[in-house]
């Protein structure tokens, strides 16, 4: 097996900011223990294999731990993989995945990626969150997947330093929190989902997919400027349409090279 594969930083317009994640473009999907396998080796967040052509593909997501059903950073990192380097010239490339079609377009800065929302519901907080972040939230949400906690202020998203194995034995894969933002952001966040291998992801777009909604219905607005407080750092443009969300970012690449097995 002979791949090239790319290395990007998404979410950030400089280097060594954002969410770092791996691209490979492949003939076929490989069998998916030797995907995984890989995923592992790359050691990042998100590695993304990208099958298709004409501005057409089917995208899968791997941590170093298991496929996922949806990855913002990775989405966008594939996108720009396409548009400036498979593709170069083109507005615009469709996705396939296990979230359904997901369609990215070109933008005055970056790409914009068409997520499906991931509404939550309001829900007693579990002792065992409280007990795992290390403080008490003024508010806890939920999906399918994650817990979402609200805390006080920023200053307390950004200093929070969680029980990680304690996270990791929570009865969902991964726990956002966040907070109203100051400056010029909307809202702070971050991703904490160890059970997945990864315990702190630097910028999460599916995680702004249950964000996204959850502050548009608060602060009164469709259009937000988020931010994800992790050490790397990243910004995202979310726009809330419906049931879908719009987020836009920017990527910078960071290493290209070929896969040989």
């Amino acid at each position: 097996m002979r791949s090239r594969i790319f290395k990007l930083d998404a979410f950030t317009h400089q280097a060594f900011g954002g969410n770092p994640a791996a691209v490979m473009p492949l003939e076929a999907f490989a069998p998916d223990a030797l995907l995984q396998a890989i995923a592992a080796e790359n050691n990042l967040s998100e590695t993304a294999f990208l099958v298709g052509g004409d501005g057409q593909y089917r995208l899968r997501w791997f941590t170093p731990l298991v496929e996922v059903p949806l990855c913002g950073h990775a989405t966008l990192a594939s996108a720009a993989v396409v548009l400036e380097k498979l593709e170069p010239g083109r507005a615009e490339v469709t996705f396939q995945t296990a979230s359904g079609a997901l369609h990215v377009t070109r933008a005055a800065r970056g790409y914009v990626m068409d997520f499906p929302g991931r509404p939550t519901r309001r829900i007693e907080p579990p002792a065992a969150l409280a007990r795992a972040l290390g403080v008490p939230p003024v508010e806890v949400r939920a999906d399918a997947i994650n817990y979402l906690a609200v805390l006080a202020d920023e200053q307390a998203v950004r200093s929070l330093s969680p029980d990680i194995a304690a996270i990791a034995a929570l009865d969902l894969l991964g726990v956002i929190v966040t907070a109203r933002g100051s400056g010029k952001y909307d809202c702070v966040s971050r991703y904490f989902t160890p059970a997945r291998g990864v315990a702190e992801d630097p910028v999460t777009g599916s995680a702004h997919c249950a964000l996204a909604p959850y502050w548009a219905a608060t602060l009164g607005k469709t259009q937000l400027r988020a931010y994800q407080a992790s050490r790397r750092g990243g910004e995202l443009r979310c726009r809330v349409r419906d049931d879908r969300v719009e987020l836009e970012g920017e990527c910078v690449f960071y290493l290209e090279g070929v896969v040989q097995l």
